[in-house]
C-alpha cells in the first residue's frame, strides 16, 4: 500500500511540474489569470481528486485568508475562485529555478518573514493588486501544518487589511494533507472540501480580530471533521 502511494506521489507531482511548465508556456499567449486557471485544471483532471465548494465566494472580497496544509492547496483555490488571486509568498519561493516562475510571471508578492522594510513593501505591492482588481490570497500560519491544528496566524495579513480596510473572506480547506504531501512522498485521489466564510471587513481598532479568526475556522475545521468522517 505504501508503495503504490509513493507511485502515486510520484506520478501527481510530475503532473503538477508539468502543469507549471504549461503554465510558463502560455502565459504570455493568454489573458490573466486563464494561464493558472488553465494549469490548475490539467492537474485535477490528470491527478483525477475532486472538490466540494460550501458557502458562496463574495464576488467584492479583497483578501483570502486561508489555513495551509498541502501543496495541493494553491491549485484548490485556484480552481475554487474565478477571480485573479495575487499570492503572497515568502521571497525564497521566488529566487527556486523554474519554480519560482510560476511566482514572478503573474506578478504575485514576494516578503521577507523577519524584514521590517519587506513590510513595507508588501504594504505598497498590495496596494498596486488591488488596484488592479486583484485578490491579496494569503496562507496566515506562514508554512503549512498537517496535525490539523491551525498555527498562530502571521501578522502581515492584518497589517494589509487594517492600512486599506479591506473585505476579507476566511476560507477553510479540509483534510487536503490526506490527499497530498510531499514531505511524506504520499498522494491518493479523493474529494477535497472548500468552505467559504462570512466575508466582514477588517476594524483596524479590533486588535484581536486575526487571532480570533483563526480561533473560529479552528472550529470550523474541527466540527466538519467531526460531522463527516469522510474527510479525515
Amino acid at each position: 500500500m505504501k508503495i503504490f502511494a509513493r507511485i502515486s506521489w510520484a506520478y501527481a507531482t510530475f503532473i503538477i511540474f508539468t502543469a507549471m511548465a504549461l503554465m510558463i508556456a502560455i502565459f504570455k499567449l493568454v489573458p490573466q489569470p486563464k494561464a493558472q486557471k488553465i494549469a490548475v485544471r490539467f492537474i485535477q483532471l490528470l491527478t483525477l481528486w475532486s472538490f466540494e465548494k460550501k458557502g458562496k465566494e463574495d464576488p467584492h472580497a479583497q483578501m483570502f485568508l486561508i489555513n495551509h496544509q498541502s501543496d495541493l492547496d494553491i491549485a484548490l483555490m485556484e480552481l475554487s475562485s474565478s477571480r485573479d488571486l495575487a499570492w503572497v509568498a515568502k521571497k525564497e519561493l521566488f529566487d527556486i529555478p523554474f519554480f519560482g516562475l510560476t511566482l514572478r510571471l503573474p506578478n504575485d508578492i514576494p516578503i521577507e518573514r523577519e524584514s521590517k522594510s519587506s513590510l513595507v513593501k508588501l504594504l505598497k505591492a498590495s496596494k498596486d493588486r488591488l488596484d488592479k482588481g486583484r485578490v491579496i490570497t494569503i496562507f496566515p500560519e506562514g508554512t503549512r501544518s498537517t496535525t490539523g491544528k491551525m498555527l498562530p496566524f502571521k501578522p502581515g495579513a492584518k497589517m494589509v487589511a487594517d492600512k486599506y480596510a479591506l473585505r476579507v473572506q476566511p476560507v477553510v480547506f479540509i483534510a487536503t494533507s490526506s490527499c497530498y504531501n510531499i514531505k511524506k512522498y504520499y498522494y491518493k485521489p479523493k474529494k477535497v472540501k472548500v468552505i467559504f466564510l462570512d466575508s466582514f471587513i477588517a476594524d483596524k481598532d479590533d486588535a484581536e480580530w486575526l487571532n480570533n479568526l483563526r480561533i473560529k475556522m479552528q472550529k470550523v475545521y474541527d466540527d466538519e471533521l467531526a460531522n463527516n468522517t469522510g474527510n479525515r
